[in-house]
This record gives structure tokens, sequence and C-alpha cells, in this order.
């Protein structure tokens, strides 16, 4: 029995339909969302995370790598906006930035995206070599932590941010307490009495490690803080990341390889 053309064109048509509605519209008006400042700082730091696993889309909504949309936040006039999705991807898509939007909005967007391309072009290298003694004298170097997975935080007593998120980075490391295989160390820029004084009241689950402004600066070349690796136990680079939030998601995932 032959099958009529008509049904295999409905067919065709229906499956083509539905594989292309992966993801729906932007989840906020991208016009709206460009009005002030304050109200798209809301919206990209909660909804927005360059750092995270997504699927990148052009002003067409034709599929590119996460390097081409990074380039072209950090050297263009485009806005990022999340897509609803049925699915647990993320769909971030380029939007055109409004000539009449806040000047800040392109300018900060030209920044984080340039800082999250830096970062993206460290993932999948080799971390330094590096060899150094923790607050206690313990030596800590990539040959003593090798086979591990390593989380890395980089910070200093004076970063506001770096401090804010000690509470976060605290539970996640007693998260991972019993996994033998996953190390939390830390480089801080500052003297080791300055951070037993500064530790004392404030305590870090990592091991700390003092007088890394010269590494961090010019070895890691880093301009932003903090800033959290993820080292696979190969001791390549597997994440760099800005924050808790984006740390929290990318170790959950690294864990389970």
């Amino acid at each position: 029995m032959k099958t009529p053309i008509s049904f295999i064109i409905t067919f065709l048509f229906f499956n083509f339909g539905f594989s292309q509605t992966k993801f729906g519209n932007p989840e906020v008006d991208p016009m709206q969302i460009q009005k002030n400042f304050s109200e798209w700082s809301a919206y990209q730091s909660k909804n927005i995370m360059l750092s995270r696993d997504f699927v990148a889309l052009d002003l067409q909504s034709k599929e590119i790598s996460k390097e081409s949309f990074l380039n072209e936040l950090a050297n263009g006039n485009f806005i990022p906006i999340r897509l609803k999705s049925d699915d647990s991807i993320y769909y971030y898509k380029l939007f055109k930035i409004d000539q009449n939007s806040d000047s800040s909005i392109k300018a900060t967007i030209n920044q984080l995206a340039f800082d999250a391309y830096k970062n993206f072009k460290m993932e999948g290298t080799a971390f330094p070599k590096f060899s150094f003694k923790d607050l206690n004298g313990n030596e800590v170097s990539n040959e003593t932590m090798k086979g591990k997975i390593i989380v890395i935080k980089c910070w200093y007593i004076h970063c506001t941010p770096c401090i804010r998120e000690f509470p976060q980075v605290n539970r996640l490391a007693v998260e991972y307490k019993d996994r033998k295989d996953i190390l939390f160390i830390s480089l801080a820029e500052d003297t080791p009495e300055q951070l037993k004084v500064f530790l004392a009241r404030k305590p870090l689950s990592y091991t700390v490690i003092p007088d890394m402004k010269i590494y961090m600066n010019e070895t890691l070349d880093l301009n932003a803080f903090p800033t959290h690796f993820i080292l696979n136990k190969e001791g390549l680079i597997a994440k760099v990341l800005p924050n808790f939030e984006s740390l929290e998601v990318a170790l959950a995932k690294e864990s389970k390889l």
C-alpha cells in the first residue's frame, strides 16, 4: 500500500516545525529592558551567565559558536537575551542595542563580554605550573594535586564581591567534603599576617595561599575578582568563572564526569 504524498508532506512539515521550536520568544522585551541601566543590570546579573554552557544564536536565530557570540558582544552593539525554552538548555540570542538606550549598558556589556571571552579562551589549556606554601606551611603544587578536580578562588581582602560570597563557597566546600578527588584552594593577594587576622573574623573553608598578587596579575593575567577556576583531573582548565552562581553549576557538571 502506497503512502499518500500529502501525508508524507504533512509529516515532514510537522517534524521540521517541531525541531525548530526548541526555544521560543525572548523572556523579556529586548527594547523595554534597555530603557534604563538599573532595570537591565538587574536582568543581566540574574538571567545571563556568559561563563556557563549555552546555545548561542545570532540576530536571525541561527546557531553560532560561543566564541563568535562573545566576540560580537565584546566588540559590537548587541545585547544578550535569554529565550524561553521547554528544556533545561539555555538559549541566548543577540539583539541590537537601541541607539537611544543608556550608553552605560553598551559599555558594561562590552566589558563583561570581553572578560568572558578572555576566560573562555583559557578553557581547555593547561593551568600554569605552580608550587606554593599555604598558610599552614604545606606545599600546594600541580604535582601534589595531580589526578584531582581542583576548585580555585582568586581574591583579596578588600574585594567586596569576593567576601560577600564566602558563605556560599563555604557551603559548597562542605557539600563536597566527602569527595576526596575534589580540592578547594584559594589564591589571595594579601600577606600571611593580614590573612590570619582577617580569616579569624571571616573564615574561608578553602586552603589559603598568601602573597599571590604577582602570580594572579602576571601569570594568570586576571583583571576581575573574584575569579574561579575549575581544573579537571588532567590539570586542564575546565572552566573560568566570575561568581559563585556559575561556579556551583559548573562544578556540579564537572563532578559527574
